[in-house]
């Protein structure tokens, strides 16, 4: 295989992102979807079950009314090419319009940016049963919803309930609400996308798809105006566009452009720019910029974990920021990242897979690159970056829908016994800086054999001995003060936070040596560090020592 072309430079800056691309099969209106970013005043608790919560069986379109349904987008059972904006011709209603009933029926809508939602069946006045799309081009991974609805009444009772679900499992079980936001609250009173729902319960229903069982989700909810323009999502949204609007503000500032470079690492299949950052101070010489280690950072691998770039939105606002410990952090490391490995699935509305219909991360070993460009890249980015210096840690971010807190999947190599406990400083100081939030107990450092193509044991694989994913919850914390409630968007950017915190620790206090050659106010923070550092260095040993026994088990 050919080795990768240099990185693409980002065109001027003055139009330096191009439209979003979608398959041509790909309806898409041209409303721009908007959301402002708020978080609640206190965390929002989980749903309490009351026992008394309905199961309600599938009724279908042939016994309930069809108010909403969109061509599945696939018309062909792979993916052929794309233009900016999904197909050409008029966008065809999606609405029905047969409706005699006194109450007005609500409209749906999903045909934008991320949106998921296939079909929306009236089952009774206040009913809605809903079908979710699967991934394109396969028939599986329904999980990631997100769509607007319009034309409802404030203070009645509305059920919704999703038919098609696939997993056994999930948090709605243990109390997660899904989200609502409100298009006149945002406005009127400034609030974005809160936690909603009564009467959640998730179950088994009586279809099957393919031979395996499909389950079902419903809750009930009072919309909080009449006429209002609402959006249901199963995590808080982050799209490519906000990405690149992100990366906007980022490139326009002269300030944090001086430490940061914006390139394209590669075009996904199809045309999506996935964008890599170098981050790091300027060198004083050659020798300097050579001594410096790497760390690198990805995420959005899987599109419907959208948590994960909240995370990394957290982590790159820290790194960039003028604090002392993020200036240090650029000083001492090259970072490499890359916020979005995944761009097609995110913009299709796609929960796990690319547009090849596959899971990207079980395919790093893959050696064909027309199919599986963002990965490919990103892993011939990491071996000519080993070939260079040496690569610290690598961490790919996550979301996991069936357990609650923050945690890490690491590797751990049996066969040498001096690294039998490495691998776990890293998620072990995590916990440490995040009590309420990361869980050291739910980390894992087993190497599966069905994991083998994740990029964690490749990137373990090709030298890098602390990989890792860290894994976000779509719920929320079961620790300390925060125990029974959800996760907001900035309790999921303080992991990010976090992140730099630990590395700072792990890889400036273990590692005086490197300091020594710095300035003097580094110098001065060496000297710090030291006169502390044996009694903080055997308290870690002591907790690293008790929360790994069962580990061992």
């Amino acid at each position: 295989m050919r080795e990768p072309l240099d990185l693409f430079t980002i065109p001027s800056t003055s139009c330096p992102f191009q439209g979003v691309r979608w398959p041509i099969e790909c309806e898409v209106i041209r409303d721009k979807i908007q959301h402002i970013e708020w978080d609640p005043s206190e965390p929002e608790p989980f749903y309490q079950p009351t026992g008394d919560e309905q199961a309600p069986m599938p009724v279908g379109g042939v016994r309930g009314n069809t108010v909403y349904r969109i061509d599945p987008a696939t018309k062909s059972s792979y993916f052929t090419y794309s233009r900016v904006g999904g197909s050409r011709g008029p966008i065809k209603s999606a609405t029905s319009c047969a409706n005699h009933q006194e109450e007005p029926t609500l409209a749906f809508e999903s045909r934008f940016e991320s949106g998921n939602l296939r079909k929306a069946v009236q089952v009774g006045q206040y009913d809605y049963e809903l079908t979710l799309r699967t991934d394109l081009y396969t028939t599986k991974h329904t999980q990631w919803f997100y769509f607007r609805v319009r034309n409802m009444r404030a203070g009645v009772t509305y059920r919704f309930t999703i038919v098609n679900l696939m997993k056994a499992s999930s948090l709605y079980s243990a109390g997660m609400r899904p989200l609502l936001y409100s298009e006149h609250a945002a406005w009127l009173k400034g609030e974005g996308w809160q936690r909603t729902g009564a009467n959640i319960r998730y179950y088994r229903n009586n279809t099957e798809q393919d031979g395996k069982a499909l389950y079902s989700l419903t809750w009930t909810l009072e919309f909080p105006f009449d006429g209002d323009t609402c959006y249901l999502a199963h995590c808080y949204p982050y799209t490519y566009s906000n990405l690149q609007h992100y990366l906007r503000e980022i490139i326009s500032d002269p300030v944090r452009a001086a430490y940061c470079k914006l390139r394209v690492l590669c075009r996904s299949l199809a045309g999506n720019a996935v964008y890599v950052l170098t981050v790091t101070a300027p060198s004083s010489s050659l020798a300097e910029r050579k001594a410096k280690r790497a760390v690198v950072v990805t995420a959005r691998v899987h599109p419907g974990e959208t948590n994960s770039s909240w995370m990394m939105q957290g982590f790159l606002e820290f790194l960039l920021s003028d604090l002392p410990d993020a200036r240090l952090l650029r000083e001492i490391f090259i970072f490499k990242i890359i916020p979005m490995l995944n761009p097609d699935g995110v913009v299709v509305g796609n929960y796990r897979c690319s547009l090849t219909g596959r899971d990207l991360n079980r395919n790093y070993r893959s050696l064909l690159h027309d199919s599986f460009p963002c990965i490919w890249y990103t892993r011939n980015m990491v071996k000519r970056l080993l070939a260079e210096r040496e690569v610290v840690v690598y961490c790919d971010f996550h979301g996991h829908s069936r357990k609650n807190n923050v945690f890490m999947y690491g590797c751990s190599d049996r066969k040498d016994a001096s690294q039998c406990l490495q691998e776990r400083v890293f998620p072990l100081m995590m916990s440490k800086n995040a009590t309420d939030k990361f869980s050291f107990r739910s980390c894992k450092f087993k190497m599966h054999k069905s994991k083998e193509g994740t990029g964690r044991i490749v990137m373990w694989r090709l030298g890098i001995r602390n990989s890792y994913t860290m894994e976000s919850t779509f719920g929320g914390s079961t620790l300390g003060d925060r125990k029974g409630t959800h996760f907001s968007t900035r309790d999921l950017k303080s992991m990010g936070y976090c992140f730099c915190d630990t590395l700072r620790f792990l890889f400036i206090f273990f590692n005086k040596k490197h300091l020594r050659s710095r300035k003097e106010r580094n110098r001065l923070r060496q000297e710090r560090v030291q006169s502390t550092g044996p009694k903080i260095i055997q308290r870690n040993i002591k907790h690293l020592v008790d929360l790994t026994k069962y580990a061992f088990l």
